[in-house]
């Protein structure tokens, strides 16, 4: 049986759907973060709906609205990004589920396209986890990583880069433009349009190659994200649920 949207049911339909058995999703995917020259604003949000379509098209889940702001403090310096604060990120998180819960859910996932956010999720996990419901999320760089250690071209990167743009070009080709692609890596913690002690100096907003992407990599690596989500499903589906207090 295929899954759901919560936002296409009504009230009285979403009721005989939480129960304490249902994976309700939460895409997770910023909806305003520079990629580039080459790639849009609202990137992560066309991965975050991407994999929650194709895990609502053979998992009998509930997706919920995409999250599209969120904790991405590296990506302020360019115009156009929008980051909450970390404590904000993970309360709208927490509260989003926990309205949730209060009508009989108690398995979450978010199909998150972040590596900010990690930072913030892990909180949410253990909120949830005091209160009796769990609550997983993608681990984007560990199911990307080993794809890119086989057939990575780029010397570092981890945003907007030879990686992520593969995906895209993959998933929507149509909203790559490859002529503005560049390479651009300095390293360091956080980004910058102009040099700055201590961050990664990105004039275009690039952190690795772009120009080394390309759609038959992108495969690979969306193949690898997918199977990642299906396995966080199982475990998530198979998991004892933490008592209620």
């Amino acid at each position: 049986m295929t899954g759901r949207y919560l936002a296409d049911l009504t009230w009285q339909q979403v009721q005989a759907l939480l129960d304490e058995d249902r994976v309700l999703v939460l895409p997770l995917g910023a909806g305003a973060k520079e990629h580039g020259p080459h790639l849009r604003l609202d990137n992560d949000r066309v991965l975050a709906e991407y994999f929650a379509e194709r895990l609502r098209a053979v998992e009998d889940v509930l997706v919920l609205p995409t999250l599209v702001y969120h904790y991405y403090p590296a990506f302020t310096d360019y115009p156009g990004s929008v980051s909450l604060e970390r404590a904000t990120a993970a309360n709208l998180t927490f509260e989003v589920c926990a309205s949730l819960a209060a009508h009989g859910a108690r398995r979450f996932y978010c199909l998150n396209t972040g590596f900010s956010t990690l930072q913030p999720l892990g909180e949410v996990a253990e909120r949830l986890a005091a209160v009796g419901s769990l609550f997983a999320f993608t681990d984007l760089p560990a199911l990307l990583e080993p794809v890119a250690a086989q057939i990575g071209e780029q010397v570092g990167g981890t945003h907007a880069d030879e990686v992520e743009t593969s995906m895209m070009l993959h998933i929507a080709p149509e909203r790559v433009d490859m002529r503005l692609a560049v390479c651009d890596y300095h390293p360091g913690r956080g980004l910058s349009r102009r040099p700055v002690p201590g961050k990664a100096w990105s004039a275009s907003g690039v952190y690795g190659d772009a120009t080394l992407a390309s759609r038959a990599k992108g495969e690979r690596f969306v193949a690898a994200v997918e199977a990642g989500i299906g396995r966080d499903i199982g475990m998530l589906r198979a998991a004892r649920l933490p008592s209620r207090l």
